[in-house]
C-alpha cells in the first residue's frame, strides 16, 4: 500500500508545474493554490506535498503562510518542502501546521544541521535527495551536490527517518517513475522512501507499490493536474491489495 502526496507546488502565490525542475518552464493550473489544495481533500487525499518554489529558487520564502491556509481549509496534513535552510525555517513551516518539512540543500551540504534539526523536532522531517544520474541536485537543481549513495550513507547513519527521492530528469515529463532508483535507495537505508517524479499512470503507481516495502509513498503532481487519471483513481490504486488499480 502507498500513501499519495498530491502536489501542489506554490510560485508566486499560484499552483504550478514545472518540467524538469527549470523555473522558465512553468504550466500555471490554478491561481488560487488553496482551491486545488481543496480538490484533492475532497477526493479524499490525507496528506498534501507543498512545495515553495520561490524559497527553492531565490532562499524567500514568500508562500509559507499558504501552508495555514490549505490545513484550515482542508484539514489534510501537509508535507512542506522548498527553500529550507535554517532551524527557524523548519520551525516556521511547523508552526504553520506543517506535518512533517523536508529539507533539501542544507542537508546536502551541511550534515550537521540535519543532527540538528533531529535533536530539535525529532521525526518531523524528511530529507530530499533530488538526482540526475546517481548526482545530488541542490538549490532548486541548479547546482550539483556530490553523490546519492555517499551521502545517504551519512545522512541515514544520523537517523533520517525518510527520504523523498526525485529523479529530476523524470520530473514533470510522464515518462514513468525510475522504480530501479527507488530500489537502490531502499536497499541503501533502514529510512522510509517516498517516491517522486515521473507517475504517469495507475500502472505506475502498481509497479511502485511493488518496488521495495520501505517505497510507502508517492508524490504525484502534473498527472494529476493534466487529467492522466483522477484523485479518486489515485487513492483506490495506492489502497488496493495488490498496489494495482482497484476493480
Amino acid at each position: 500500500m502507498l500513501t499519495l502526496y498530491p502536489a501542489v507546488d506554490l510560485k508566486d502565490g499560484r499552483a504550478v508545474r514545472l518540467t524538469q525542475g527549470r523555473a522558465e518552464d512553468e504550466t500555471v493550473y490554478d491561481v488560487d493554490p488553496v482551491a486545488a489544495a481543496g480538490r484533492f481533500a475532497d477526493a479524499g487525499a490525507e496528506w498534501l506535498h507543498v512545495v515553495d518554489l520561490d524559497a527553492a529558487f531565490t532562499g524567500e520564502p514568500r508562500n509559507r503562510h499558504l501552508i495555514a491556509a490549505i490545513v484550515e481549509a482542508t484539514g489534510c496534513r501537509v508535507q512542506a518542502s522548498g527553500g529550507v535552510r535554517t532551524l527557524a525555517d523548519v520551525e516556521a513551516s511547523l508552526g504553520y501546521g506543517a506535518e512533517r518539512v523536508v529539507i533539501g540543500t542544507m542537508a546536502l551540504s551541511d550534515p550537521g544541521f540535519v543532527a540538528t534539526v533531529l535533536d530539535r523536532v525529532g521525526p518531523r522531517i524528511a530529507v530530499g535527495l533530488d538526482v540526475r544520474g546517481t548526482t545530488l541536485q541542490a538549490r532548486g537543481w541548479t547546482e550539483e551536490a556530490g553523490e546519492l549513495f555517499e551521502t545517504l550513507a551519512v545522512l541515514s547513519e544520523l537517523g533520517v527517518p525518510r527520504f523523498v527521492v526525485t529523479d529530476v530528469a523524470r520530473d514533470g515529463m510522464l515518462q514513468g517513475p525510475n522504480a530501479d532508483l527507488l530500489h537502490q535507495v531502499a536497499e541503501a537505508t533502514p529510512a522510509h522512501v517516498t517516491a517522486s517524479g515521473g507517475v504517469a499512470s495507475l500502472e505506475d503507481l502498481a509497479l511502485l507499490a511493488g518496488c521495495h516495502e520501505q517505497v510507502d509513498a508517492v508524490i504525484v503532481g502534473k498527472a494529476l493536474y493534466a487529467g492522466a487519471f483522477t484523485a479518486e483513481q489515485a487513492l483506490a490504486a495506492c489502497a488496493a491489495p495488490s498496489g494495482g488499480p482497484s476493480a
